[in-house]
């Protein structure tokens, strides 16, 4: 889940990538990805959403910004949270217990998306979740392929995340927080849901940072991450069948 930062790349970098056909992309491998910057791997192509599909199904996703042109990126090292190990914090259980929030999954996964981009619109950087992508993901969540976690306290949403569905292999896209540990709760949701489900499960975030690691995210190699992806993307998950409740009381 990616940060509010820019999304780092350079003409000279972009002069070495695999151009995608913008009608019929067909990536390269992810073990062909450059090292400077870490994971670019290709540029062009579409966000169709069966591109989107066979990026995520080959552990690559889409990332840049306004006036930039379309990146595919797959670092190494990757990060990820086994939802069995998802960390949560004497402080975390706190805040939820003593709040009035209520978790839901889907209820308004556009609200979502746009809460997720309105810091990066207000602050001094570019923004990568651009109108584009907005569009992408919601097609794709219309679909039943992304889903979003979310945080309610009454009527209004405070936090939560989205991102894409692969087997049993969670593809974390971004969060947001509107008050304090909300976002930390909807991750925890996430987890429980997915450990609920099946004990073969993963969530992927893609690059590491302070508040992953903190609820007890790790980097893997990409050849692991390929590896177990390849594994669960055949698996099936029902979200029909998620009880929300009871995930969320055996981890708070």
């Amino acid at each position: 889940m990616r940060k509010n930062t820019s999304t780092p790349s350079s003409e000279a970098a972009l002069r070495d990538l695999t151009l995608l056909d913008s009608q019929d992309p067909v990536f390269p491998h992810p073990e062909n990805a450059l090292r400077d910057p870490e994971g670019l791997l290709a540029v062009g192509g579409n966000l169709a959403s069966n591109t989107l599909l066979a990026a995520y199904q080959q552990g690559i996703f889409p990332w840049y910004e306004a006036g930039q042109p379309l990146l595919w990126w797959s670092p190494d090292p990757r990060a990820v949270i086994f939802p069995e190990r998802i960390a949560v914090s004497r402080s975390l259980r706190k805040s939820w217990r003593r709040s009035e929030w209520v978790v839901k999954i889907d209820h308004d996964f556009l609200q979502v998306i746009e809460n997720c981009a309105a810091p990066r619109i207000q602050g001094s950087g570019g923004t990568w979740i651009t109108t584009e992508m907005k569009l992408a993901y919601l097609a794709l969540h219309r679909a039943g392929h992304a889903h979003s976690i979310e945080v309610w306290n009454h009527n209004q949403l405070v936090g939560g995340l989205y991102g894409v569905m692969v087997g049993s292999l969670f593809c974390g896209e971004s969060m947001f927080s509107r008050q304090r540990d909300a976002s930390k709760v909807a991750l925890a949701a996430l987890s429980g849901i997915l450990h609920q489900q099946s004990t073969d499960s993963l969530i992927d975030c893609q690059l590491s940072n302070a508040h992953l690691l903190s609820m007890g995210a790790v980097t893997i190699p990409r050849r692991e991450f390929l590896a177990r992806l390849a594994n669960l993307r055949g698996k099936l998950f029902n979200w029909h069948a998620v009880e929300i409740d009871s995930a969320l009381t055996k981890l708070m």
